[in-house]
């Protein structure tokens, strides 16, 4: 028998989402993505143009998802592509395409209770911008949290104001803040996103950002290696000057993900380490085709060779 050796009451030596997830349920949650047409405050002109510089939604919008369709049809395109997969399972509704918040209390109501509307959908998953939530919204979720599981995915990308800026975010970290605070104790679970690697953001800045981060109110974070995807605004400036861009390699990016969880708390649980966009639209930087699962498991193995552990580096 393996003794626990860390407080999150695993051997792994990160806080992983997929223990944690375990606990929360007795059968298999799949997360099915749809699009429901939304856009960006930073898109439509409200705040800018263009969206953020680094994104490109065909890079992790799944065939089944199309906003040509009803919330209900690519549910249900997506619950009979993973029911031949795995026999036993219910669903999450994941509301993933740019901001899924940026309406009219109205508007988000009916997507979110038509989602909730298809058989074996027993919760969402609503990715979002900390610029675009409020107290009514909020309001409504937390009391749909009290049947249903709710998820809220805050977009922060960066602690840094300047770095917010160059992308093109068209928000403050204060608003990061702001929006983290007012969505605490609803029973809502709150996760953010960084991006490790941005042009603005050092090596230092990052893992001074880990301190940052420990400090808020949210429970999952998923980390992402900054990735220059065709179609974007950084995919221009990377082409007309790449001197601009410190992108990791594969092996730089493992150890430096180690350095940056050691000096995050113990308490936020991680539920990614990289992202994975398609190989046709990704530009750099190339990791010769590696899984994310296969990161994973790399930086797994630093971890134990290192003697290290998620929050070994982190003091309150």
């Amino acid at each position: 028998m393996t003794e626990t050796k860390y407080p999150w009451g695993h051997d792994k030596p990160y806080n992983d989402f997929s223990s944690y997830f375990k606990k929360q349920f007795t059968e298999r949650i799949q997360k099915i993505a749809v699009d429901a047409g939304f856009t960006c405050p930073n898109r439509d002109g409200t705040k800018g143009k263009g969206g953020c510089t680094y994104c490109n939604n065909n890079a992790f919008n799944p065939f089944y998802c199309n906003p040509r369709q009803s919330i209900t049809e690519q549910l249900n395109r997506g619950i009979s592509f993973f029911s031949k997969k795995y026999k036993t399972q219910r669903y999450l509704a994941y509301f993933q395409a740019y901001s899924n918040t940026y309406a009219d209390l109205s508007v988000l109501k009916k997507y979110y209770e038509e989602a909730l509307s298809v058989p074996d959908v027993i919760g969402l998953v609503i990715a979002t911008r900390p610029d675009c939530i409020n107290k009514k919204i909020l309001d409504y979720l937390q009391k749909l949290a009290e049947q249903y599981y709710i998820v809220l995915e805050y977009g922060i990308e960066s602690c840094n104001n300047k770095t917010l800026l160059d992308i093109n975010r068209g928000h403050t970290f204060k608003e990061s803040i702001k929006a983290l605070e007012m969505s605490k104790n609803r029973g809502v679970h709150v996760g953010i996103h960084y991006i490790l690697g941005l042009p603005g953001d050092s090596r230092k800045d990052n893992l001074a950002h880990a301190k940052i981060l420990s400090e808020l109110p949210f429970e999952t974070l998923k980390l992402h290696q900054l990735q220059i995807i065709k179609g974007t605004q950084k995919a221009r400036q990377y082409l007309q000057k790449p001197e601009m861009f410190n992108l990791f390699t594969r092996e730089e990016y493992i150890d430096f993900v180690v350095r940056f969880v050691e000096r995050l708390s113990p308490h936020i649980i991680i539920e990614r380490f990289t992202g994975e966009a398609p190989k046709e639209l990704l530009i750099a930087p190339q990791w010769g085709g590696v899984k994310n699962f296969e990161i994973t498991a790399k930086i797994t193995k630093k971890f134990k060779e290192r003697n290290t552990w998620q929050g070994k580096l982190y003091k309150k």
